[in-house]
């Protein structure tokens, strides 16, 4: 097992990014100035560890991140005693200038909290929202027939309501500690001095010049010249450090209500593919609290946000299932079999059951309650594949007639966990959803396409899809934040990006680290072996490779793919370890 952690490792630092890879995911100032953005010692050391398969360590606080800069921001902020809302903030606002592709301001978060005081978890929802002007047929043509993906997302049509920054003023007035002025700091002075481009940006922005020359603005900035960002030009972004400045001195007010907004409003409805987003959309924005959602898992609880989001029911839903089984060690292909046949049965109740719980009756305690869970892990005693998977019946108070869902989700997103000096925890999941999001930019960061979260189609013969898009409706997301309790207490914060995948990296993840002894940096750098839909995607160039003839023989298609995932964790105990995933940029800092 250390065997197939370490050959990972080092395929990973040998292979450079794919286009597969890149595609899972206000004028600039472009230069070559050597040292801007430049990282400390921490960097180095936190590198080197993550190499090496081993976890960073600290006693006091800790903060794993996709991107250095964003980690050392939120770390700076941690060790001035500030709390683990304010190094979040801090952080997301340097992973909207470093990691654009990921998230920002332009996009939406959820946020998982424990807190140390009151032993309480709240969950905060900043998912975007469809304009009052959305309509069932947003994404149809004419004829009533679903666009294509990117005829969807490209332009103002996909753009929802932006959650973030309304969710970072929410997680502050809760929980903040640290002036709010005082959180911007780090990303303003990056944005206003430049930084380094990462070869991840260099590499999606390459990817994706087509479609990222459609907007004027978002040319200028990513395709100076004409040309794609380079690997090491020193990027600056004096638009979004205004927008820094104008945030850091009034708060989200001119966000959703002021000059930024209307920006927003005319770069939605001026764009190609223009769409319907309006001022009254953004001054109504709220981001509301909802139950937690919690399923058990070898003596643990296992919580995260509840619908919008699938991911702790998707999550509770394959633990749960397995909690049930003796599932044995990665090495064995029986143990991928109960695992991917139960990612099957959760995604079929995902995709017939779960939407904004605001707008469509959501089973969310069926569908996680143990007896149903045991009834379905029944169906994965075999030794073959199931033949087929449906949605399953769990208890539920509003019985009625649904098909499933067809919405698309592509890789992208990024993801922070955080502990605090008073034993505070945050996991939190942010997004523009697909890499780049809407390609459409204002005030220096982009909008968000969350929009194509919902599905294109509202019916089928007649039945209803329970995420059909509705004036005022959140998509339903993957995204899965999660924070693990044992005897009350969390001891582990993980989460990742990776569009529906995010569900089973974060469960596997879970497995390896709570069934096969790994440490937590290993945990989240295992080889992937995912099923959602019946065919076993299997990650190219790593030892699962290996896994392919024997699940074949069990009756799966299996695929070798690029499996892009962000896993960002702590473990939580008397010493913290943290892990990040060597897949991407970013790593873990403590002390």
């Amino acid at each position: 097992m250390r065997a197939i952690i370490s050959c990972l490792t080092a395929l990973l630092l040998a292979a450079p990014l794919t286009a597969q890879q890149a595609a899972d995911t206000v004028a600039p100032e472009v230069s070559t100035v050597a040292g801007a953005g430049a990282h400390g010692p921490a960097v180095a050391a936190a590198l080197a560890a993550k190499s090496a398969g081993l976890p960073v360590e600290g006693r006091t606080w800790m903060i794993a991140a996709a991107n250095p800069h964003a980690a050392e921001a939120g770390a700076a902020i941690l060790a001035a005693g500030g709390s683990a809302a304010d190094a979040m903030i801090a952080a997301q606002t340097v992973l909207g200038l470093v990691e654009p592709q990921s998230s920002g301001l332009g996009g939406g978060a959820f946020l998982v909290w424990f807190d140390a005081a009151t032993g309480e978890m709240t969950t905060l929802d900043g998912r975007e929202t469809a304009p009052l002007a959305a309509t069932p047929r947003l994404f149809q043509d004419a004829d009533g027939k679903p666009l294509g993906f990117f005829d969807a997302v490209v332009g103002g049509r996909s753009v929802g309501t932006p959650g973030t920054p309304a969710l970072m003023a929410e997680a502050h007035r809760r929980w903040g500690k640290t002036p709010w002025p005082r959180l911007f700091d780090d990303a303003t002075r990056l944005a206003r001095d430049g930084f380094a481009v990462s070869p991840r940006l260099a590499a999606l922005v390459a990817y994706d010049a087509e479609r990222l020359a459609v907007h004027s603005a978002t040319a200028a900035y990513f395709l100076p010249d004409g040309a794609p960002l380079a690997e090491g030009d020193i990027l600056k972004n004096p638009a979004y450090a205004e927008t820094l400045r104008v945030l850091a001195r009034q708060g989200t007010r001119p966000f959703y209500s002021g000059r930024i907004a209307a920006d927003i409003v005319r770069t939605v409805q001026e764009a190609p593919n223009a769409g319907v987003l309006s001022l009254a959309d953004l001054s109504l924005y709220t981001v509301p609290e909802r139950p937690p959602v919690c399923a058990s898992f070898r003596g643990m609880d296992v919580c995260g946000m509840g619908p919008p989001s699938s991911g702790a029911l998707s999550v509770g839903q394959i633990l749960g299932m397995l909690d049930h089984l003796p599932v044995t060690g990665p090495e064995d292909p029986e143990t991928w079999r109960m695992i991917g046949d139960a990612g099957r049965l959760a995604f079929a109740d995902r995709g017939r059951y779960i939407a904004d719980s605001d707008h469509v009756p959501v089973p969310t305690e069926g569908l996680v309650d143990p007896v149903y869970l045991a009834q379905r892990a029944g169906l994965l005693r075999g030794d073959k594949a199931l033949d087929s998977v449906a949605p399953g019946q769990p208890e539920w108070d509003h019985a009625r007639a649904l098909v499933d869902d067809e919405s698309l989700e592509l890789p992208s997103t990024s993801h922070i966990s955080i502990v605090d000096v008073d034993g505070n925890v945050l996991s939190m999941t942010t997004t523009i959803e697909n890499a780049f999001g809407s390609r459409l930019m204002t005030n220096g960061f982009l909008l968000n396409n969350e929009l194509t979260d919902f599905s294109f189609r509202s019916h089928r013969d007649g039945v209803p899809i329970a995420n059909r898009v509705a004036p005022g409706k959140r998509p339903r997301s993957s995204m899965a934040p999660t924070i693990v309790l044992r005897g009350g207490r969390p001891v582990l914060a993980i989460g990742s990006p990776g569009g529906s995948r995010i569900i089973p990296y974060v469960a596997h993840s879970i497995i390896a680290w709570a069934d096969w002894g790994l440490n937590i940096q290993e945990a989240v750098a295992l080889p992937h072996a995912v099923n959602r839909f019946g065919t076993y995607d299997l990650e190219a160039g790593t030892p699962a490779e290996a896994l392919q003839p024997a699940l074949e023989a069990m009756g799966y298609t299996v695929k070798l793919r690029d499996l892009n995932s962000g896993l960002h964790a702590i473990e939580i105990g008397e010493v913290l370890r943290g892990g990040a995933d060597p897949r991407r940029e970013g790593i873990a800092l403590g002390r």
